[in-house]
């Protein structure tokens, strides 16, 4: 085999690997059943199965067969193997569909291409999928017109004072990624197997499971409550979620509580809270803890059935029959084969408190020699005298999560049961279990965790962070939990768009956390209400104004949404601008265009420049405390000492924001800015040659600044906690929790940055 052709062979034989597990019935391992895996391998090789749908139902095939001996001729049949669709039929069938599918497109247009897909890989099951997707994109740009022209919002000047937001000609907006469903339609989770395509050890348990289901894809999201829910959850929330409504399922939301040393009711509220904050509504709230018996009973069963047994080793001393720190050759423990009637007694006397913490477990009877450890006779259940959150002291032993989590799938007649690829080896002994129960078996299938630059999301380290005060708590916006990240600023909407838009594969990614912020950046572009701020004042006098003069200038709320109207700003005698925005002498750096003495700049939204000609110094330390200038309006005369109202003509090269001093007017509005910065130096501060001294080396004890005289204008002061804003020429903030809105005092966390552009502000063009 060339490797080219390996290559291609690859993929294919991952398939064969996954759905095989899925096939294998109760007490036929797999190594009988290998004559018919080999058949379908072989098949592969030679080429007459060149896709993952030939080989879904390739397995399926030979799983049902009688025999080992395969009829050649059905297994084609059955296979679609030397079925070829031509370019005509594909266009035939893509018309069709299209047709039926005219009033989706009428609303949705392009982001009706997911659906699509979906329609016709049932009616072009055996064609090449590039070719059919390459003829809906043709036939949809003739109907719609090109796709970019779709996507694109009207042009419009950037509102960012550094352009950092301008939509792409080819990109749709961040409300229309967030709700797509292209990740379902498109990849590895196009081809998951629909509801009762997954064998059974009996078949009467599939054709209860559809009369209780009708049919329907059913998923959960199943999260331990012992943490807070992270950047990492979000993705897991929207493919179980996003998968079940593309097909217009169900999905629980069931807390997977049978730890209760380790769960908190604070857990239990912010997990809902934030699926709910994202924009989902589990169709149930369920919970393990709701079966407590029924595991219990089936435990009893499983050790009747001689597949469980109750085991006092220690865990040094499992650890050593599974062959220890030098993985030496494995052993059975001495209690493995004790009478089914002792074992049942000792799990009583377990239930009923005779034993203490780690004298007994209960441990299923799997195969201790496999070579997979997840047969190494897993820990079922153990004793621990914790009261539980929902069931008080009514227990006194708990269900481990490899014993709990897929029965209660098959209790809830989870239909895909979905979850990251860390759960890959105990996909076999989850079937192992349902199987030996003889209860409805649902599938599992693995996808990639998702993981940024810059971040931890292990709730062990982040517990770390918390306890020994590295960060402020659990919301802290440095960190990348859902609670911290919505502190921050961050939109659900963005997040949704982000965690669908780089899609879902079997491998683990590492994003960087800009591209995150690219999302966050792009929605508050379209979102945020303008207002304006300076982190570091400075006053500045008009001295050729009159002392009480005050006039309003109409300033937009958001020009790329002209909806959102205008709202009146204060324009003073003294106002301020940013210390950053000013310098005595600018001789020497030909690049500054802002405000310097003997120089003009533009004020955002002000109909006329102003000019520099002197300052005022602090006697004692000599720094700069006041600008002295004149107002550039021709209609004006001079003020005594000041320049020419007219001195400088033509237009600046630059424009800033200012705020107003007009007390009537509650401008300015005192407020602290906070800016955030990575927690950790590296992109990966577990990378041992970058960081040799641990990840908590790595920690910036300089990745918050704060700014606590910051100004802004007097639009801020009816602000609420959580609303957000774009500080123009500054970047995307929101109002943090800490803030005492009604006692005028605001806390601003930088939510991202604009990004730096050393040319003139493009937004300070279109609003001056």
């Amino acid at each position: 085999v060339t490797a080219a052709k390996a290559k291609d062979l690859a993929p294919l034989l991952v398939n064969l690997a996954v759905a095989a597990a899925a096939t294998v019935k109760k007490d036929a391992p797999v190594v009988p059943l290998a004559p018919r895996f080999g058949f379908v391998a072989k098949a592969i090789a030679d080429s007459r199965l060149k896709s993952a749908e030939q080989v879904a139902a390739a397995v399926k095939f030979v799983g049902s067969a009688s025999s080992d001996n395969i009829d050649n001729n059905a297994f084609n049949a059955a296979c679609g193997v030397g079925v070829v669709v031509s370019p005509e039929e594909i266009a035939s069938a893509v018309a069709k569909t299209l047709e039926a599918k005219k009033s989706d497109l009428d609303k949705k247009k392009w982001a009706a291409i997911g659906p699509i897909l979906g329609a016709l890989r049932n009616d072009l099951r055996w064609a090449n999928q590039a070719l059919v997707k390459d003829e809906v994109e043709k036939q949809l740009a003739k109907l719609l017109g090109p796709k970019e022209a779709q996507t694109t919002t009207k042009a419009a000047p950037s509102t960012n004072s550094n352009s950092d937001a301008t939509t792409s000609a080819a990109r749709p907006s961040i409300l229309e990624m967030a709700k797509s469903f292209k990740f379902v339609f498109e990849g590895q989770l196009a081809n998951l197997h629909k509801p009762g395509g997954n064998p059974q050890i009996k078949e009467s348990l599939m054709k209860e499971h559809l009369a209780r289901t009708g049919g329907k894809v059913v998923t959960r999201f199943p999260p331990e409550p012992n943490g807070f829910l992270h950047i990492g959850h979000a993705k897991a929330i929207n493919v179980n979620f996003g998968y079940a409504t593309a097909h217009k399922g169900i999905t629980y939301l069931r807390y997977d509580d049978t730890n209760p040393e380790a769960e908190e009711e604070m857990y239990f509220t912010s997990i809902l809270e934030m699926v709910r904050w994202l924009g989902f509504e589990p169709t149930e709230v369920t919970y393990s803890s709701d079966h407590f018996q029924r595991l219990y009973d089936l435990a009893v069963d499983l050790v009747r059935r001689d597949k469980a047994y109750v085991c006092h080793c220690t865990g040094e001393e499992i650890h050593e029959m599974r062959g220890g720190d030098s993985m030496g050759p494995r052993k059975e423990c001495s209690h493995r084969n004790r009478p089914v009637a002792e074992s049942i007694r000792e799990f009583k006397r377990m239930k009923d408190g005779e034993y203490a913490e780690g004298e007994a477990i209960l441990r299923m009877k799997m195969d201790m020699f496999n070579p997979s450890p997840q047969f190494w006779d897993l820990v079922a259940y153990r004793v621990l005298y914790s009261p539980h959150h929902r069931t008080g002291e009514d227990w006194c032993i708990y269900p481990t999560y490899d014993y709990t989590h897929c029965l209660c799938d098959s209790f809830e007649d989870i239909t895909h049961s979905l979850c990251t690829t860390e759960f890959q080896l105990s996909r076999e002994s989850y079937y192992w279990l349902v199987d030996a129960l003889e209860i409805y078996k649902p599938v599992q299938w693995e996808y990639g965790r998702l993981n940024l630059t810059h971040a931890v999301l292990s709730k062990r380290k982040l517990l770390k962070l918390v306890k020994e005060g590295y960060v402020r708590g659990w919301d802290d916006p440095r960190l990348y939990t859902l609670i911290a990240v919505r502190r921050r600023g961050f939109t659900a909407e963005a997040i949704n768009a982000f965690v669908r838009d780089i899609g879902v594969t079997t491998a683990n990614t590492v994003i960087p956390v800009e591209r995150l912020e690219n999302y966050v950046r792009d929605h508050l572009n379209e979102v945020a209400p303008r207002r304006m701020a300076v982190l570091e004042p400075i006053r500045v006098t008009l001295v050729n104004l009159p002392e009480d003069h005050r006039e309003l200038i109409e300033v937009p709320e958001n020009p790329r949404d002209e909806s959102a109207g205008k709202r009146p700003v204060p324009f003073t005698r003294t106002l301020y601008i940013d210390a950053s925005d000013f310098r005595e002498n600018a001789a020497d750096d030909p690049s500054f265009f802002r405000l310097a003495v003997g120089s003009t700049v533009g004020l955002l939204s002000v109909p006329h420049a102003i000019l520099a000609h002197g300052v005022v110094r602090d006697p004692a330390t000599g720094r700069v405390v006041e600008v002295l200038a004149t107002y550039l309006d021709p209609t004006l005369a001079a003020a005594p000492g000041g320049a020419p109202a007219a001195a400088a003509g033509g237009k600046p090269r630059a424009y800033i924001q200012w705020v107003a001093d007009s007390p009537r007017d509650g401008s300015p509005v005192r407020v602290e800015a906070r800016h955030y910065s990575h927690l950790f130096r590296h992109a990966n501060p577990f990378d041992k040659r970058a960081v040799p001294g641990g990840w908590l080396t790595d920690l910036d004890t300089d990745s918050l600044q704060v700014l606590p005289h910051a100004l802004a204008d007097c639009r801020l002061r009816g602000a609420r906690v959580a609303d957000r804003f774009q500080l123009l020429r500054l970047g995307y903030y929101s109002v943090d929790p800490d803030s005492e809105p009604q006692e005028g005092r605001f806390v601003l966390n930088r939510t991202v940055s604009l990004k730096e552009d050393p040319g003139k502000s493009k937004e300070a063009a279109k609003t001056k």
